[in-house]
């Protein structure tokens, strides 16, 4: 039997080590997102740069030529909760880290309210205690498409299954509070938007004045 073979390494470094910019950002990433470490962030930026790729190699085709694997394409991504709005491949070509970052299992399982935080949300997934359709699932960065996002929740032997378990009862608390701060938001943008209509009004010149 022949040595086995060594994994391929699944993420592109940064060609500018020491960016300072770029170290603030990844931080805020990290941070974000409850990441490991940035090797996680790097992968997830090397498939973004993937998909990018793809897009423009397609658009250098003739539309003939393209049809078929642009609409592979663009249908992959939306199956994957990636891509949400226009899809064609320029919508691709748009597409952010932030966009890929949104439909890890950590994140998604924080979004749905099954943990207090995105660090709570990894640590839950690490340990066993979320399935898919029945399954443990214990790979925070695994990318749960649009389809699978309703099928998450406990495990049936995880004790957080329980509604009065401590942990449920902070992590509903803090999805009453993301819907709370979210509202508020959406009112004050409301307001602004108002605002601004009313004071384009005022500013209107009187008909009597020529042009």
């Amino acid at each position: 039997m022949g040595d086995p073979k060594r994994p391929k390494k699944k993420y592109v470094t940064p060609k500018r080590p020491f960016d300072s910019d770029r170290f603030v950002q990844e931080l805020q990433f990290v941070g974000t997102y409850g990441l490991r470490n940035k090797r996680e962030l790097w992968r997830h930026r090397t498939e973004l740069s993937r998909f990018r790729r793809q897009a423009r190699h397609l658009l250098a085709l003739p539309p003939a030529e393209r049809e078929k694997q642009e609409k592979e394409l663009v249908n992959k991504l939306v199956r994957m909760g990636i891509l949400t709005s226009e899809p064609t491949l320029d919508s691709v070509l748009d597409l952010t880290l932030e966009d890929i970052l949104e439909r890890r299992l950590q994140t998604v399982v924080f979004r749905k309210g099954l943990a207090c935080s995105m660090y709570h949300a990894r640590q839950l997934v690490v340990h066993g205690h979320i399935a898919l359709d029945g399954a443990r699932v214990t790979t925070p960065s695994r990318i749960i498409t649009i389809a699978e996002e309703e099928r998450i929740g406990y495990t049936s032997k995880s004790p957080l299954n329980d509604e009065s378990h401590p942990a449920r009862i902070a992590a509903s608390t803090v999805a009453q509070r993301v819907i709370e701060a979210a509202e508020i938001a959406a009112a004050k943008a409301a307001s602004k938007t108002a605002e601004g209509g009313e004071n384009i009004e005022l500013l209107e010149p009187p008909e009597d004045i020529d042009a």
